[in-house]
């Protein structure tokens, strides 16, 4: 996913289409109609709803050593019962239970991360679309310098001088993603500061912030959100790679990173530990990619006026 890639598609005329609904509702309608975003959104909702409710719910501590019960295979026990369906680590800890936490965090992670990459980028991209003049050269000189460091690099040298905690790792992933949103906000600020309809709340006296929130926002925002939702992926897979490097959530909480970095001495003898946790991942971001590139697909017919 290239976020630049919609900066000029991403402004859309404040108007309702041939059938009543705003671009944003008419986007919306398209990708629900697909099977690719339907299948994607039930996968990822039935994951969600198995790493909120079956840790509360169940009685298997994910963390809790039972040195009895280490090294269980993910199969059926005495009776065809499962009381370790996934099978257990090197410590008797549920692998199951612990990748269900672990998505619990990833998600958690990505989604916050986005949240606040999508908030600060478009924030000062708007602002300094619309300001322009030295506003506008600082905050684009200072977007160039952050992108001329790469995101994982600068977080494993921030993370790797300070105690890598779960609010530090969604600051630092953030601000280092930060400048994708404003280049694009800034592009479609710069077109529609011309438009007619700030010229005219200009003249009616309403300042800069005012068009920003109430006009030009809801119309050039939406679509960049959607395209956000490719991001919540990516930044899953980067708390992963902190999580592999120990520079994520610290053990003994469990995350997909980690569990897979204490599975390494264990492929050969016992390879669910690690797989597993994989598995998990690779479903996950199967159904996010789903939704998302289908909520991409949905902008762009819009935007060019297919549908």
């Amino acid at each position: 996913m290239d976020v630049p890639d919609i900066a000029q598609q991403a402004t859309v005329p404040l108007t309702t289409t041939k059938r009543g609904l705003t671009p944003t509702r008419r986007m919306l309608q398209i990708a629900a109609s697909r099977t690719d975003f339907r299948i994607g959104l039930i996968g990822f909702g039935l994951l969600i709803g198995m790493a909120i409710l079956m840790p509360l719910f169940s009685s298997i501590d994910p963390i809790k050593i039972a040195y009895s019960s280490k090294l269980l295979p993910p199969l059926p026990a005495e009776g065809w019962k499962w009381p370790h369906f996934l099978g257990t680590d090197q410590l008797g800890r549920d692998v199951l239970m612990r990748c269900l936490v672990g998505l619990r965090y990833s998600l958690f992670i990505g989604v916050t991360t986005v949240v606040l990459m999508f908030v600060v980028g478009c924030s000062l991209g708007l602002y300094a679309g619309f300001r322009g003049g030295w506003v506008d050269a600082v905050i684009m000189r200072l977007t160039d310098a952050q992108l001329s460091i790469p995101m994982i690099i600068l977080a494993i040298t921030i993370l790797g001088v300070s105690r890598p905690t779960v609010p530090a790792i969604i600051l630092v992933l953030g601000l280092s993603g930060w400048p994708l949103y404003a280049r694009v906000a800034r592009s479609v600020a710069l077109g529609e500061r011309s438009r007619g309809y700030v010229l005219g709340e200009r003249v009616l006296g309403a300042s800069d912030l005012r068009i920003m929130l109430l006009f030009v926002a809801p119309v050039v925002l939406p679509p960049i959100a959607f395209v956000a939702v490719l991001d919540i992926a990516r930044m899953m897979i980067f708390e992963s790679i902190l999580g592999f490097l120990g520079l994520g959530v610290q053990p003994p909480t469990p995350t997909f990173g980690n569990v897979i970095a204490d599975a390494r001495k264990y492929l050969i003898n016992a390879w669910w530990i690690a797989t597993m946790p994989g598995v998990f991942m690779l479903v996950s971001l199967t159904c996010l990619n789903l939704v998302g590139s289908s909520l991409e697909r949905a902008r762009n017919a819009v935007l060019r006026g297919e549908a």
